[in-house]
Formats: C-alpha cells, sequence, structure tokens
C-alpha cells in the first residue's frame, strides 16, 4: 500500500513540476546559467558537475549511468549557443543539432530537457560562483629521506610542507 502511494506521488511530482516551473527562454537561461556552477542528475542516472561559460564552451565532470569512474569532459567555444528562439548544442558527430527546453525550479535549480523528448532530462543545482581550486606545491618533493650532517641533529626539525593545498577562487 504504501509502495503504491509513493509510486503515485512521484509520477504526481513528475507531472507537475512543469507546471509549477517557471519555463525560461533563451536570454533568460543565458543570464541564469552562464559562468555558474552546476550539480546535475539526469534520467539515466548519469551526474556530475560542471560550467556553461559566457562563450559556450562546457567544462566538468561526469559519471555516465550512474557507475563507474568519473570523467572529465570538456567541449568547445560555441558547443552550447542560445539562439534568438532557442537554447541548442552543436557537438561533433550527431547528425542534429539537439535544442533544449529549460525549466527554472527556484533561484538555485532548473531541470534541462531534449526539445520533443520530454523524457531525456537532467535536473541542475546551482552550487554558487566559486570552485574550489588545488595548487600543487611550487618545489617537487624528493622520494629520499633527507641526510643528516653532524650540525643538522643540533637543528630545530624543519616542519613539513602540504603537499596539495585548497582555496577558493577569487572569481
Amino acid at each position: 500500500m504504501l509502495a503504491r502511494f509513493l509510486a503515485g506521488s512521484l509520477v504526481a511530482a513528475s507531472v507537475a513540476f512543469p507546471v509549477l516551473a517557471e519555463e525560461m527562454g533563451p536570454e533568460q537561461a543565458r543570464q541564469f546559467v552562464a559562468n555558474k556552477m552546476f550539480s546535475f542528475t539526469c534520467f539515466d542516472g548519469s551526474r556530475g558537475t560542471g560550467r556553461i561559460y559566457s562563450d559556450g564552451s562546457v567544462a566538468g565532470s561526469i559519471q555516465f549511468g550512474g557507475t563507474g569512474p568519473t570523467r572529465y569532459a570538456r567541449l568547445p567555444v560555441n558547443t552550447i549557443q542560445v539562439r534568438s528562439n532557442a537554447v541548442c548544442a552543436s557537438l561533433k558527430g550527431l547528425p542534429f543539432e539537439p535544442c533544449f527546453n529549460l525549466n527554472k525550479a527556484d533561484d538555485v535549480s532548473f531541470r534541462g530537457s531534449v526539445s520533443g523528448m520530454g523524457f531525456a532530462y537532467c535536473d541542475f543545482r546551482k552550487h554558487g560562483n566559486s570552485m574550489i581550486m588545488a595548487r600543487a606545491q611550487a618545489r617537487p618533493r624528493s622520494l629520499h629521506p633527507p641526510t643528516r650532517s653532524a650540525d643538522a641533529s643540533r637543528a630545530e626539525p624543519a616542519k613539513p610542507e602540504p603537499a596539495l593545498e585548497l582555496r577558493r577562487s577569487t572569481e
């Protein structure tokens, strides 16, 4: 009984989502999405994190189908194109250019689906404007322990420096 209730609730929510969501036009979508970091989950289980830049390039990571390795992907300038009446993708190897319906759910999330194929969608959630970046130490570490001389035994031991430092970008 509970399973039927949950299944019915999910079906009702998926049908109501487009009614409750605000469809974004191409320019509104550009302003909402460009240069912002989003995490996403898709209908097929794929998930990841990425950013669409104002020049139409895309960079991020994806785990296809929700299993297996996470892969880094970078798509070139003008991959995502904001046209007068639609947001579309231009990908080499595809015989057509898919366009998307973008529905804003709230101030931090939206659903993107392939036009004419509402079942093929991804839900996106904004992660703010900054990215955590890793910076390697300037000088490489030796694989061998330091040698000790007679004078070194009297010196104060050096504190190890971190090999990796996490910091927020200033973008």
